[in-house]
């Protein structure tokens, strides 16, 4: 299994002299920001997981992480996100408001700038 490999100081310096410390993040706390924003967005049905995150829903854990991918690179921050779309709404405009809300998301909860946000359709959910 690949090492997730994140930086572990994450935030803006103190201002002044004083220094207070370091601020170290999770990299799970990443995927859940990003988990949240995604499926708070109209038209978003669910996030797309692997069969480990299937199997600890079944077993009544909520995994906020799931269908979220992400790597650093030279130029910054990677996202992809990988989620089932309602029957109705325009792809384009939900993958666009995604990327809007990814992005805002995690600049306001970390003072992180994302270089890529992918939004990828594994599905369309119908409604029955």
């Amino acid at each position: 299994m690949a090492t997730k490999t994140y930086p572990s100081f994450v935030g803006m310096t103190p201002s002044g002299d004083v220094a207070l410390g370091r601020i170290q993040l999770a990299p799970e706390v990443l995927e859940v920001i990003v988990g949240i924003a995604t499926t708070e967005v109209e038209g978003v049905v669910a996030t797309q997981g692997n069969f480990a995150t299937g199997v600890a829903e079944k077993l009544g854990r909520v995994m906020y992480g799931k269908g979220v991918k992400m790597e650093w690179a030279d130029e910054g921050l990677k996202i992809d996100v990988y989620c089932i779309v309602e029957y109705g709404h325009s792809i384009p405009a939900v993958a666009a408001e995604i990327q809007r809300e990814i992005r805002q998301a995690i600049f306001h909860m970390t003072s992180l700038a994302t270089h890529e946000v992918n939004v990828h359709v594994t599905g369309i959910r119908f409604d029955e």
